[in-house]
C-alpha cells in the first residue's frame, strides 16, 4: 500500500510516501488516484483557481494548485508508474483525464511521457482517444501533445500523416493538437515539409487558438530553418491571418519582420 502525506508549512508544500505491504495493481492504481486527488484538494487555493480561468475563454475546471505543486505531487507516484505495466498506466492516466480538472490532466500527461520508451505504434489510437475525448482547453492540449504526442511522433514519424488528419478536424483542440505536437521537433529541425502541409490546411483557419498553434509551429520551424519560414509566411501574408503570422515571426529579424508585417 502507498501512504501519501502532503502537508503545508511555511507556505511551502511537504511531500512524504512510504509504503506498508503489497497491493494488486488495480488496488495500487486505485489508491494513487485517490491520494492524488487528496493532495489536489488539500493544496487547491481559490484565488489561484480564479485567477488561472482569466487564461481561457471557454471554463475550465480547476482546484487551485501551482503548477510547480501539481508537478510534484505527480512525480511523487514516479516509482510506482514506472512499476506498472504499460495498459495499467494508461488505465491511470485515462481516468485522470475523466474528471475533466486541469491539474490532474498534467498529472496524466506526465505519466505518460514517463513510460516513452515503451510506446508501440498502436499506442497511437490512445493518445488520439485523449485529444478527441478529453481535451477541452489549450493548457492541456500542448502538455499533452508538446511532450508525449511529440515523443510518439519521433518514435514512430510514419504517423505524420495522422496530423495532417487532425488538421481537417471540426474540432479545435483536434486541429491545434496537429500543429504544437511538432513544436519541440520543428525546434531540432525536423519534418519541415509536413510543417507546411498542416500550415497550408489551417492556413486560413477563423479561430484564434488553431491559429496560435500553427503560427507557434511555424515558429519554432523557424529557429532552424527561417529563411524557408520567412519565404512561406510572404507567399502566404494576404491570407495568413494576422494572428497567426505574428507568432510565426516573433523571432525573426526586424528586417524580415517589418517585410512579413508590410501591407
Amino acid at each position: 500500500m502507498v501512504v501519501v502525506c502532503f502537508c503545508r508549512k511555511g507556505g511551502k508544500v511537504n511531500l512524504n510516501i512510504s509504503k506498508k505491504g503489497v497491493s494488486p495493481k488495480s488496488s495500487l492504481m486505485n489508491k494513487i488516484i485517490g491520494h492524488i486527488r487528496k493532495a489536489l484538494k488539500e493544496n487547491s487555493d481559490p484565488h489561484i483557481a480564479s485567477a488561472g480561468q482569466r487564461f481561457f475563454k471557454e471554463k475550465v475546471k480547476i482546484y487551485g494548485v501551482k503548477t510547480a505543486v501539481t508537478t510534484k505531487i505527480g512525480k511523487g507516484f514516479d516509482k510506482d508508474v514506472l512499476a506498472m505495466d504499460k495498459k495499467a498506466v494508461f488505465a491511470l492516466c485515462d481516468e485522470l483525464w475523466h474528471t475533466g480538472y486541469m491539474e490532474e490532466s498534467f498529472i496524466a500527461c506526465h505519466f505518460a511521457y514517463l513510460i516513452r520508451k515503451n510506446f508501440e505504434p498502436a499506442d497511437f489510437k490512445v493518445f488520439e482517444k485523449w485529444v478527441n475525448k478529453y481535451v477541452s482547453n489549450w493548457a492541456s492540449c500542448d502538455t499533452l501533445c508538446n511532450h508525449t504526442i511529440a515523443a510518439f511522433i519521433e518514435m514512430y514519424p510514419d504517423h505524420l500523416g495522422d496530423l495532417k488528419r487532425w488538421a481537417k478536424s471540426d474540432n479545435r483542440w483536434v486541429k491545434r493538437a496537429a500543429a504544437v505536437t511538432l513544436i519541440i521537433p520543428a525546434r531540432h529541425g525536423k519534418y519541415l515539409e509536413e510543417i507546411f502541409d498542416i500550415a497550408d490546411i489551417l492556413l486560413m483557419d477563423k479561430d484564434d487558438l488553431v491559429q496560435k498553434g500553427y503560427g507557434w509551429m511555424l515558429k519554432a520551424a523557424g529557429e532552424a530553418h527561417q529563411k524557408e519560414v520567412f519565404d512561406y509566411v510572404m507567399k502566404n501574408k494576404v491570407t495568413m491571418p494576422r494572428t497567426a503570422l505574428r507568432y510565426a515571426i516573433e523571432k525573426m529579424t526586424k528586417d524580415r519582420k517589418e517585410k512579413a508585417m508590410a501591407r
